[in-house]
């Protein structure tokens, strides 16, 4: 008997859809005609053990009991879902051959394969063990994964690095929360202190942008326009660009403070001869971005619909699961594997037959065109957002879902649409030894920006030029008929919202201060992944760290204080996203396990022994207060693919 275990009854569902008939319907599991058998987690049927289950006096939350490191790791059967993990026990004893069908990503790879290693399976056994990728709920799709069955021992640097999460998650969230948490209660506050390697830094993010906006204090900068006539009675405008000997008057953004400094430049070149000492026009294409990943897709929903993390990834799950209209929505990838191209006909079918405001771009999309979004060695577990080939009427579906898909579909369409293309032209001036700059842009052709409106910025202007520049050679004399002073003021870091969050999130490396640790990250590297960005995000709500204020994130007081109490390499990025890295060099076979491991449960100690001398003087008489039962429990999850509750269970992350 081959059983296939999915990660959830929808995916199991979708495999039995395509499986021989009659099915046979049991508790927890379905039977098809030629014998195969489907059963199904819920989501985690295991989780890491809490403390007392290693020793029972850790029940009881105590200073001296820390640093809590387990030198054999326990999962225990979750309470709410034993009865179906007794199901799949019984299954994968009495199967043959056993199919691995958790989502394409890390976190559904550890899923199954750490119920089946739970079971006590043979090592001959889990040796056959076959993998089975689905990204695409509908029966096509679904048949080719069931056709392309993998071993599932090529993923195992993928459990690993999920494996090493688990528990270097755990022995941070654990030890930190409950170190923190009792050190709040000497201070006087009342409630839970929630650490995580991942929130407090983003919460740290959003507190130093407060505290940086709070503080600041605007000055005054200036520019200078200059006009020049040409010999042939043509005029352009040019703005200073200030030389090395101007630095001592500068700000690190190359801004000039010194007005007086301005000044003698316009007395300068005003009424003066000047010549041209550079022209350069070159022709510029830009292809079009690639599909979408989930933060891009939630950093795009955020910009133009105003929707939250968690509200984008509810909604494209919904889009996933219930309708079978997008593929895997928890994807870090933004490419697409070569055979896909198979398929592209289909799905444009299917855009054009579903969403109205797409017609056209459907219609006029030029399948011979090939973005480099076909990519097979940019593919792991799995690939970009993109349609699937099914057709339906998108007049059932609600508003979020409507604008999730027709992103995702736009997306897809512009990558079969020619390069935009434009010119870019630049006349460099000499006048009294000072440098003046005039550029402009002009489009040649919009290309696949024909499929998004082109809206000017706040300020109502655009990057390319309403006026022409003139038509002069190197060598050519000019006249500087004006210069004008431009005093300008420096303007504050805007409060997070929705989308720069998760930008950061993403591109964490621009906020990393370690010069070395930022040499290392890649653009990919982030804080999180794409399945928890969003329940990282809520959980900070939820913890009461983080409020809104209209579109903006803010930090609370008490959040506020917990950043501003913790020592700095808690609160900032660098360590997390060090983490993020070397997790994702363990997927990839670059380094082991204990390369990871190993110095994470040396350093626990010492870290301890810093936070011990933390008091939070501040959060005196705040927080909510709580009646413990003997102990705090604290537990750690895996994954935040759940929806965090409303208790204050100190989660890992």
């Amino acid at each position: 008997m081959r059983l296939f275990i999915a990660e959830k009854p929808s995916l199991g569902r979708a495999l039995v859809d395509v499986l021989p008939k009659p099915h046979q319907q049991h508790d927890g599991y379905i039977k098809a005609g030629n014998g195969d058998v489907v059963t199904w987690c819920i989501g985690h049927l295991l989780e890491q053990a809490e403390p007392e289950a290693y020793n029972p006096d850790y029940k009881k939350w105590a200073l001296e009991h820390l640093p809590i490191v387990p030198t054999e790791w326990k999962l225990v059967v979750k309470a709410n879902t034993k009865k179906q993990f007794t199901v799949v026990k019984k299954l994968i004893k009495d199967a043959d051959v056993l199919v691995n069908m958790g989502d394409p990503d890390r976190v559904g790879q550890i899923l199954i394969d750490e119920v089946i290693n739970h079971c006590g399976v043979s090592k001959a056994k889990k040796a056959e063990v076959l993998r089975c990728l689905i990204s695409d709920l509908n029966p096509v799709a679904v048949k080719k994964a069931l056709n392309n069955l993998r071993k599932n021992t090529d993923f195992i640097p993928l459990a690993t690095s999920a494996l090493a999460r688990a528990r270097a998650d755990w022995l941070y969230g654990i030890n930190m929360t409950r170190l923190c948490t009792l050190q709040g209660r000497q201070s006087g506050y009342n409630g839970v202190l929630s650490i995580g390697r991942v929130q407090t830094p983003v919460l740290g993010l959003i507190v130093h942008r407060d505290l940086e906006i709070a503080n600041f204090v605007s000055k005054p900068f200036y520019e200078v326009l200059a006009t020049f006539l040409t010999a042939s009675n043509e005029s352009y405008q040019a703005k200073w660009r200030p030389s090395v000997a101007c630095e001592p008057y500068m700000d690190e953004d190359n801004r000039v403070l010194s007005k007086a400094l301005a000044l003698n430049v316009i007395s300068r070149v005003q009424g003066q001869t000047g010549k041209v000492v550079n022209v350069t026009q070159a022709k510029k294409a830009t292809p079009p971005p690639l599909p979408y990943s989930l933060s891009a897709l939630q950093i795009d929903a955020a910009k133009r619909f105003g929707m939250s993390a968690q509200s984008v990834l509810d909604t494209c799950q919904q889009l996933y699961e219930r309708h079978k209209l997008i593929t895997y929505p928890r994807s870090d990838c933004r490419y697409l594997p070569k055979e896909h191209l198979n398929d592209v006909p289909q799905v444009i079918s299917a855009i054009r037959h579903s969403c109205a405001a797409l017609q056209d771009a459907a219609n006029n999309a030029n399948v011979s065109l090939k973005s480099k979004a076909w990519n097979d060695s940019k593919i792991s577990a799995h690939h970009a957002i993109i349609p699937t080939a099914k057709a339906t009427d998108l007049s059932r579906l609600s508003s979020a879902e409507n604008n999730i898909y027709e992103l995702v579909a736009r997306q897809y369409l512009i990558q079969f649409y020619p390069h935009f293309e434009y010119v870019d032209k630049q006349i460099d001036t000499e006048v009294a030894g000072g440098l003046f700059i005039a550029k402009q842009k002009d489009v040649v052709a919009l290309g696949w920006k024909v499929l998004f409106p082109t809206k000017p910025n706040p300020q109502g202007e655009s990057e390319f030029s309403a006026i022409s520049l003139p038509q002069v050679a190197i060598g050519d004399g000019v006249h500087c008929q004006q210069a004008d002073l431009v005093e300008k003021q420096t303007t504050a870091p805007k409060f997070f919202n929705d989308a720069s969050l998760l930008s950061a999130m993403t591109g964490i490396a621009r906020h990393v201060t370690d010069p070395a640790i930022k040499k290392v990250l890649r653009d990919t590297d982030g804080l999180g992944t794409e399945a928890t960005r969003a329940g990282i995000i809520e959980l900070l709500f939820k913890r009461q760290f983080l409020t809104r204020q209209g579109k903006d994130i803010r930090a609370t007081e008490v959040g506020t204080e917990l950043i501003c109490s913790l020592p700095k390499r808690m609160t900032i990025p660098d360590m997390t996203a060090h983490w993020e890295s070397q997790l994702e060099a363990i997927s990839q076979r670059e380094i082991k396990y204990a390369h990871f491991m190993d110095p994470i449960t040396q350093n626990i100690g010492v870290l301890i022994d810093e936070v011990k001398s933390v008091t939070f003087s501040g959060l005196k008489g705040k927080g909510t207060p709580y009646k413990p039962k003997g102990a705090f429990k604290g537990k750690a999850k895996t994954t935040n693919k759940a929806k965090p509750q409303a208790n204050f269970k100190p989660k890992a992350k």
